[in-house]
């Protein structure tokens, strides 16, 4: 089994799938490398797709310590990935967890970036929101360390995951069933020590506006927590783009993998011609709101 191992000796298992320019596909918490089975079996046939397991994940190792977890260094772990893929520079998609992984990565390392795709990404970062969600962090961390297995049909019930449960009942079911193989330790060390400590993405807005690879952002339209930040992003990267999927909620690569892929495509095609840029000077909102 492939693994990469970290600066600090954790080891993260990857796969990789197909060949060409490199696409590295970043999980979210409730998900793993298997949740972008869809984009992998589209993608492989002319790219090289990688998929990994986030420390905590298994069978990535899974630190005992909440220490060994953080925003910065799931960020970095991304990069040891990519190393023992012998990747210069890859396309980076996250969702969710995930999509707050690889913005940090762009902003410690653009020059490893060719492309960003950030979707459901948003969680926690609304300032009004910010102590309900780490205190809703914590509490989803009890209760995974009280058995996986049966809080997970709890966090696949969630407001932003209904959606997937009415359109796809067999895939979510299989997310459920997978999401109850969590390590209760990783999954409750992750949940304390990255998403509950991340900082806003409100609070990063002049990092975020020193991005300049292409951007595709990507949100549900009932993934209500992500859809004020994913147009705040929209607004601090003025080298992205904003898709809102109607009748989505959170996990909306595996809810509308069809038309997730479709838009990855055609961002991706744009992105590699050269063809996906920074806004227009025309488009500012505060010039045309002065010219009427």
């Amino acid at each position: 089994m492939p693994y990469a191992t970290c600066d600090d000796g954790v080891r993260l298992y990857f796969e990789t799938e197909g060949s060409g320019t490199p696409i590295l596909f970043v999980h979210e918490f409730g998900g793993s490398y298997w949740s972008w089975e869809p984009q992998v079996h589209a993608f492989s046939r002319r790219h090289r797709c990688i998929t990994f397991a986030a420390r905590g994940y298994p069978p990535s190792d899974i630190p005992a310590s909440v220490d060994a977890y953080s925003q910065e260094r799931a960020a970095r772990d991304i990069l040891s990935v990519m190393d023992a893929c012998e990747l210069d520079s890859a396309h980076l998609v996250g969702l969710s967890m995930g999509g707050f992984a690889v913005l940090h990565a762009a902003m410690q390392r653009p020059e490893r970036v060719r492309s960003l795709v950030i979707a459901g990404t948003g969680y926690g970062a609304e300032k009004a929101h910010e102590d309900y969600f780490r205190r809703i962090s914590c509490e989803v961390a009890d209760g995974f360390e009280s058995g996986a297995v049966n809080f997970a049909r709890t966090y696949a019930e969630g407001a932003s995951r209904v959606q997937f449960q009415a359109k796809d009942p067999a895939g979510w079911r299989l997310f459920a069933e997978r999401l109850a193989r969590h390590s209760e330790r990783g999954a409750a060390n992750t949940m304390r020590g990255v998403q509950a400590r991340r900082p806003s993405l409100y609070d990063l807005e002049d990092d975020l506006s020193r991005i300049s690879v292409p951007a595709l952002i990507v949100c549900g339209d009932e993934d209500d927590h992500c859809l004020q930040p994913g147009i705040f992003l929209k607004r601090a990267i003025r080298t992205s783009g904003l898709a809102v999927l109607p009748k989505s909620g959170h996990t909306v690569n595996l809810e509308e993998p069809e038309l997730f892929n479709r838009l990855l495509a055609d961002f991706l095609a744009a992105a590699e011609a050269g063809r996906w840029g920074t806004r227009d000077p025309r488009a500012d909102p505060d010039q045309i709101m002065r010219t009427r």
